[in-house]
Parts: C-alpha cells; sequence; structure tokens
C-alpha cells in the first residue's frame, strides 16, 4: 500500500519549519553505519510504541522497513518479543496500528501449551539459573511470571529475531523507560554475545537519540563504562 503523499509532505504540511528539523534529524540518525536497514526499522518501530506515538511517524517507520525488505511477520515477531518488556497493552496498540497498515494473515505456528502453561506440565524455563535465584528472591510469583515469559518469547518461526537483534532491542527500550540497571547491563550484554561488537551497541543508542537527547544522555553515562 502505497501514497503519492509522502511523510515528508504530510509533515509539511503541518509545519513546514518542523519538516525541516525532523527530517534533518532523521537522516542523521540513519546515516548510522553499523546498523542493518532491519535493525534500524526495528528501533524505529520499538521506539515509537515505548512513546505511543503511533501515527506518522510509526507509519513512516513501517512503511520504510517494508520497502527495504522488512516483512509484516517479521514485525510481529519484533512486537511479540517486545511485549513483556513494553507491557501487553502497549504491544497491543503496536498490534493494532500495524494491522490498520497492512493486513496480512501471520504465518507463525500457535505455541505449545507446555510454553504457555505455568502448571506442573510447564517447559522449562530458559532463564539462567542465577537470573531465576535472583527474580526468586525479589518475589516468588514475578519469578514465575518471569519463566513464563521467557518460554513464551523462546523464537521460532517466521518472524524470529537474532540474539543481536533481541539485545539490541531490549537494550533500546531500557533507554526509552529509564531502564539503565540490573536489566539495561543483561541486554548489552545479549547484543555482544550475539556478535555486536561495542561499536555496533553504541550504534543502537546513536540511533535512538532522535527519540530523546535526554534519555540518550543519561544512557551514554551508563554505557560507555559498561563498554570501557
Amino acid at each position: 500500500m502505497t501514497s503519492a503523499v509522502t511523510a515528508g509532505d504530510r509533515l509539511r504540511q503541518l509545519d513546514p519549519v518542523f519538516a525541516q528539523m525532523t527530517l534533518a534529524s532523521a537522516g542523521h540518525a540513519r546515516s548510522v553505519a553499523e546498523l542493518t536497514d532491519r535493525e534500524k526499522t526495528f528501533l524505529a518501530v520499538v521506539g515509537d510504541i515505548c512513546q505511543g506515538s503511533l501515527g506518522l511517524a510509526f507509519e513512516a517507520h513501517v512503511r520504510a522497513g517494508l520497502r527495504a525488505g522488512v516483512t509484516v511477520e517479521d514485525l510481529r515477531g519484533l512486537l511479540r518479543f517486545v511485549s513483556y518488556d513494553i507491557g501487553y497493552p502497549a504491544a497491543v496498540a503496536g498490534f493494532e496500528a500495524l494491522a490498520a497498515l497492512a493486513e496480512e494473515p501471520t504465518t507463525a505456528a500457535a505455541l505449545d501449551e507446555s510454553l504457555v502453561s505455568t502448571g506442573p506440565d510447564a517447559a522449562p524455563s530458559p532463564l539462567p539459573a542465577p537470573v531465576r535465584d535472583r527474580l526468586a528472591g525479589m518475589d516468588p510469583h514475578f519469578a514465575e511470571y518471569f519463566d513464563l515469559q521467557s518460554r513464551m518469547r523462546g523464537g521460532n518461526g517466521p518472524g524470529t529475531l537474532s540474539e543481536r537483534e533481541r539485545g539490541l532491542v531490549s537494550l533500546s527500550v531500557d533507554v526509552h523507560y529509564g531502564t539503565l540497571g540490573d536489566t539495561f547491563r543483561i541486554h548489552v550484554d545479549r547484543a555482544l554475545r550475539g556478535g555486536a561488537s561495542p561499536d555496533d551497541v553504541r550504534a543502537a543508542l546513536r540511533f535512538n537519540a532522535q527519540f530523546g537527547v535526554t534519555r540518550a544522555w543519561e544512557a551514554w553515562l551508563v554505557l560507555n563504562p559498561l563498554l570501557g
């Protein structure tokens, strides 16, 4: 689905000076060389959902991603993955906004019942034992919920994100929400474990500056010491 009126045209109709500012900022962010077009699309869509900007910006980012070869199922896989970090109500809004732009049936298979159970028939938790122990020390019910979320987003089939992509996406959620403690460190480690270099991780934060320089500023103060 395409339109002769571009996102830039619509921005200029709103305010021509603001359009200049927005396009220059977005262009500078898109010039980050270490990230793929797919990763930039994922980070942009996550930024939109975390900030509740599901109008023109979301549409522009989705359409740019589709033009670059990202599929609707890839974006559904992204939304499934980030749902427990951003919150299920926010993910629902993302699915609704995506469906309004691209009505395509999903090709993903339903999850096995053992993955959506918290009873004795539940599949083993994929969480590392030290993480599970720490969560249990916080609250057993919360630890059980965390086990459930980890099982459900284990990842398989169409739209599956690589470990590198998961790390970059998750640390970006931390930046948007200002959760720059344990979870930020864990997500940076996941990105590195998935093959991202320290400069690839920095590139994700450079890209995310367009979603708020004050949040990015605070994140840089934490990220640089983590990366040494």
